[in-house]
């Protein structure tokens, strides 16, 4: 079973459909025992970062996600959810993020020719391998929506950039823990095998 992770966050049910469509039963809860006991954990989301760490905060869903961690389930950020796994954000001046890794999130810088939310597709390369791009090329399209981007502390975590007015990071990988600025559930193929090796691991 995977859990999705309920904290009234947006895209919560495209990422459901595609963990469906991969033929895994997917349960999207804020239940404490579901959680612990799923085989896969996401953490998904579009919104803003204050206002998702006191929803988490509300729901109790801070130390649940500190001992699913702690068992070593296999925990993946889409997004926001990648955003709230590091220390800070820009959008939120003062709120702690999650702190499961070391890093801080930024504004996408005011430049000429860059529109900002970043919407679309752009390329990922590479920088050192990771287990969620088994068997993608590198310069595979994936689709982006946001303002805020990762600048994380350690370089070998980065496992994908992209070039969106400045490098993004736009995938990293620790041990159990995974995360993706970019949203795999509406990558078409591309993404789907992204899930799938997600949810092989």
């Amino acid at each position: 079973m995977v859990a999705i992770i309920d904290y009234d966050a947006g895209n919560i049910r495209s990422v459901e459909k595609a963990v469906s469509l991969l033929g895994h039963r997917a349960v999207v809860t804020r239940e404490r025992k579901e959680i612990l006991s799923a085989s896969h954990i996401i953490l998904p989301g579009v919104g803003a970062f204050g206002d998702a760490m006191e929803k988490l905060h509300g729901y109790g869903l801070v130390s649940v996600i500190g001992e699913a961690v702690e068992k070593k389930i296999p925990f993946l950020g889409i997004c926001l959810g990648l955003q709230l796994m590091f220390e800070s954000s820009d959008e939120a001046p003062g709120v702690a993020g999650l702190g499961l890794l070391p890093g801080k999130i930024l504004r996408i810088p005011d430049r000429e020719g860059i529109k900002i939310p970043h919407i679309g597709w752009n390329s990922l390369r590479f920088p050192n391998p990771g287990r969620l791009f088994w068997g993608i090329e590198e310069g595979s399209f994936v689709y982006f929506v946001h303002s805020y981007y990762l600048q994380a502390q350690d370089p070998q975590i980065i496992k994908a950039v992209t070039e969106y007015g400045v490098q993004i990071h736009a995938s990293v990988e620790r041990e159990n823990l995974f995360a993706c600025q970019f949203h795999p559930e509406k990558s078409s193929e591309v993404g789907l095998k992204i899930l799938e090796n997600f949810l092989s691991i």
